[in-house]
């Protein structure tokens, strides 16, 4: 199983060669390089962009492996959780951040994948849209693909979101200028939504960075090909 990328800019005798260099989508090398001071974004290609793929939203039941739903999600990226509102001090919260260079990929999504965080905290069961690891199948994300990961949190708890071998461009309304995450903590009745540029093939991991979570149930395979 691959980790995700966490090297820091690049030194002077490992310059990436690409730096520097805008590159058009059918040149392009993999993976894109890492933002920077002159690093430039990709270029689209001379084809029809294509459109957002609109999936119809997923509808979870109550059952054995869901024991809630939450029945009022939104984005609370200015928020900083339970406990922390209203304690007298200044808490940076997902809206405040702020990438210090400009993205590499500015290209739309074209694909949105939906995840509703799940569990059953009697049984103590955990997992992606009511079902654990062991029965699903990965998500199979085309390389080169840009898409949009939406998590959807129906439990009362909170979730770190850790996706291995690629960027996560959390969307805070930054435009281009996005935070790169690696991993993304969702919070009870929340919606979060970061995007992905699939430019590192493999079988990676997606799962939540509580191990109990996680072995409970709470993990996926992103296939990258």
């Amino acid at each position: 199983m691959g980790t995700a990328m966490d090297s820091g800019p690049a030194s002077k005798s490992t310059k990436d060669p690409m730096e520097g260099m805008s590159m058009g989508l059918e040149e392009r090398n993999m993976p894109f390089p890492q933002p920077g001071p002159h690093t430039k974004a990709i270029e689209e290609d001379s084809a029809p962009m294509e459109k957002l793929v609109s999936m119809p939203a997923k509808k979870m039941h109550i059952g054995p492996q869901i024991d809630g739903l939450s029945m009022a999600v939104r984005e609370r990226l200015n928020d900083p959780g339970d406990g922390l509102q209203g304690n007298g001090r200044r808490v940076l919260t997902y809206s405040d951040l702020r990438a210090r260079y400009r993205g590499v990929d500015h290209r739309p999504p074209t694909r949105e994948i939906e995840l509703h965080l799940t569990g059953n905290m009697e049984r103590y069961i955990w997992g992606f849209d009511g079902k654990k690891f062991t029965d699903t199948g990965p998500i199979d994300v085309k390389l080169g693909e840009r898409v949009r990961f939406v998590f959807i949190n129906d439990s009362m708890m909170d979730h770190p979101i850790h996706l291995h071998g690629l960027w996560s461009e959390l969307e805070t309304g930054k435009g281009d200028f996005n935070p790169y995450k690696h991993t993304v903590i969702v919070k009870p009745s929340e919606r979060v939504s970061y995007l992905v540029s699939a430019d590192t093939p493999g079988r990676w991991a997606l799962h939540c960075h509580l191990l109990f979570h996680m072995r409970s149930g709470m993990f996926r395979t992103v296939v990258v090909a």
